[in-house]
């Protein structure tokens, strides 16, 4: 008897091992469907605006303070390097003279935007704060925008800005932009002096 109770007993706590191995191992291909199906959504649902090859000098356009008597300066350049593709924003923002801001911009279409919920950047940079601007078929008049604000590190870093949290540069505008609306993204450095520094290698709408 005493060995058939032993038998039984190691014969159940192996069973028991078994069967905690194969709910472990279950649990753990589980994570990793979870983890793939997810990575795949986020790429799925984001739009590409600009991976910055193919000529971008023609899609994007450098804009400082200086068109309103501003004495901010900058430039943007389209860099290739270690086989990737960035639009680098570089310069000075000052304050002076009612001025204060440095962008890079573009218009994105509308069959980019329809049906977008935000705007996604992968940037690196200096070590500051940076916004993307947006205008409508409703800001008409320069000063008209809404914006939304992002900190960059010396990482490459993705960053996501629903448009549900950008913000009307006045109080005439609707409280937050419409996606069918879009006529224009910036990457702007404004607001305060600094060093202007930031690169980016992909933008575009989810």
């Amino acid at each position: 008897m005493l060995r058939l109770s032993s038998w039984t007993f190691h014969r159940d706590y192996g069973s028991l091992i078994d069967r905690g191995v194969v709910v472990i191992g279950n649990h753990i291909i589980g994570f990793f469907i979870l983890a793939m199906l997810f990575a795949n959504t986020s790429a799925a649902d984001k739009t590409t605006l600009d991976s910055f090859d193919s000529n971008p000098s023609s899609r994007w356009a450098f804009i400082s303070d200086q068109v309103m008597g501003g004495i901010s300066t900058g430039r943007v350049t389209f860099t290739s390097h270690e086989g990737a593709n960035y639009a680098q924003l570089e310069g000075t923002v000052s304050t002076a003279n009612n001025g204060g801001f440095i962008q890079f911009r573009s218009a994105p279409g509308e069959a980019i935007t329809r049906n977008a919920t935000g705007v996604f950047l992968r940037a690196k940079g200096n070590n500051q704060r940076y916004f993307i601007h947006l205008r409508t078929k409703w800001t008409k008049l320069p000063w008209q925008y809404y914006q939304s604000a992002f900190d960059v590190t010396d990482v490459w870093q993705e960053y996501r800005l629903p448009l549900n949290t950008f913000e009307p540069s006045s109080g005439f505008m609707p409280r937050s932009p419409s996606a069918k609306s879009l006529t224009s993204i910036g990457v702007v450095a404004f607001g305060r002096d600094h060093v202007v520094n930031i690169q980016v290698e992909e933008i575009g709408f989810y």
